[in-house]
């Protein structure tokens, strides 16, 4: 096990921890120009193609940074029924996956350590909810098909983390998909796939007996997630919610509207997913705002969201997720199983989780003074590269650098010492195969 001993950055590290960075420190990823006035902007970068109008466009979990301020892409950025609320609320607001999402309210570690030790409340109505139904036979094959986990384990009102694969083996997206009954599915994806996915599972639907809605217009979301979410959200809908057990769901009735209340979240905590009509996620949001002010309840961004799931070792599309790596190369070969229906290089994956594959996601922590980023070099102690960095930032929790990183599987051993390079210089780390934060999750 590593030392969870705080480490306090140095003067030359304080500048990135975890606030914002300036547009301008981004200037060696890309050749544009930077807009005359700064912009505030993360410095996580993953590359997208967005189509053949636009030039290829970095985005990250907080937006853009390769001519995203360009009129042509911020004339298609999106916002969510939520917008003037956040600004209401003073949320700093950045282009992210195609929408104008808030990244911080009163700072990221605030909203951070809130929702480690009370609760926090994240608008996450900009993901995909595309609904599979049909004939129950003809739609678990098609589902059971196009993905890796065994969806025919599943209950009525269960929900399960799994991923949709292309041709290669590599992921569409990863996705959590919820079974109301034999008849019908509901798929939760990330916000900037959820038209990919619908394209992807369109082209390998079966002749007859399946349909594929996206239904992500008609869909509002948030997240309350935090050690007091259930506290604070069973008050507040006047009823128990210890029945509705992790990555579970249950259909409500709440003041006349059905909701959709998830045991669900990408936190590392306890909490929900809600989802509801458009018009009501605002009664929601608001509500469950004032409602739980007295217990510590702060409305939180993507900034917090993101250092949460790094603690939690958890992965993020377009960082340890990609169209080229399997499952198993991604860190995630737990939900590979071995099914009935054969898959999309379901061979291929399978020998992966059984033998090893080449290379893996593992987390790390630094062991001195220093904040690691994406694609920073891997070394191990003899000043070999094994890897790349996939993401990286300061714990709010641990109060040390953190991160994830692809490295070659013979280097993988909990405990093993490696380097990260920061600014060409080495810093000590060491690798973990657990997550930094032990789950409050699984409570029932």
């Amino acid at each position: 096990m590593f030392d969870l001993k705080p480490l306090e950055p140095n003067d030359d590290s304080t500048d990135s921890r975890i606030e914002i960075k300036e547009f301008s420190s981004f200037r060696k990823n890309f050749d544009s120009p930077a807009p005359n006035e700064k912009q505030n902007v993360p410095n996580a970068v993953f590359g997208r193609e967005l189509g053949k109008i636009y030039p290829k466009i970095n985005l990250s979990r907080y937006g853009a940074s390769k001519n995203w301020y360009s009129e042509s892409f911020m004339s298609q950025v999106k916002k969510t029924p939520l917008y003037e609320t956040h600004r209401a609320l003073g949320a700093k607001m950045i282009p992210f996956g195609g929408w104008d999402m808030p990244v911080q309210y009163s700072g990221i570690i605030a909203e951070h350590n809130a929702t480690r030790e009370a609760a926090g409340l994240f608008d996450v109505s900009h993901m995909g909810e595309i609904f599979i139904t049909g004939e129950p036979k003809t739609v678990l094959d098609f589902l059971e098909s196009v993905t890796c986990n065994s969806v025919a384990s599943l209950s009525n009102f269960q929900v399960q983390y799994n991923a949709i694969l292309n041709e290669n083996g590599g992921l569409v997206d990863d996705v959590t998909i919820y079974k109301f009954s034999a008849e019908k599915y509901m798929i939760c994806s990330n916000a900037s796939n959820y038209e990919t996915v619908t394209e992807h599972l369109l082209k390998y639907l079966p002749a007859s007996g399946v349909k594929v809605r996206d239904q992500s217009p008609n869909w509002h979301q948030i997240a309350l997630q935090g050690p007091k979410a259930n506290e604070i959200f069973s008050k507040f809908l006047g009823r128990e919610l210890d029945s509705i057990q992790y990555y579970h769901f249950a259909l409500l009735d709440y003041q006349g509207e059905e909701i959709i209340v998830s045991r669900t979240g990408y936190t590392g905590e306890d909490g929900f997913e809600i989802y509801s009509s458009v018009p009501f996620g605002l009664k929601l949001w608001n509500g469950l705002l004032e409602f739980g002010k007295p217990q510590g309840l702060l409305p939180c961004g993507l900034g917090a969201r993101d250092t949460l799931r790094i603690e939690a070792k958890y992965p993020l599309y377009g960082h340890e997720l990609n169209s080229q790596w399997t499952p198993v190369e991604s860190g995630i070969g737990w939900i590979v199983k071995e099914k009935e229906n054969s898959y999309f290089s379901s061979g291929k994956i399978l020998s992966q989780k059984k033998n090893g594959a080449e290379f893996k996601i593992v987390a790390f922590a630094l062991t001195e003074a220093g904040v690691p980023r994406e694609n920073f070099r891997v070394l191990d102690f003899q000043g070999n590269e094994i890897g790349k960095t996939t993401s990286g930032t300061f714990s709010p929790s641990l109060k040390k650098g953190i991160g994830l990183a692809s490295i070659r599987t013979e280097k993988i051993r909990d405990g093993e010492p490696i380097q990260i390079e920061i600014r060409e210089q080495p810093k000590q780390a060491i690798i973990t195969t657990k997550p930094f934060i032990p789950g409050s999750i699984r409570k029932n």
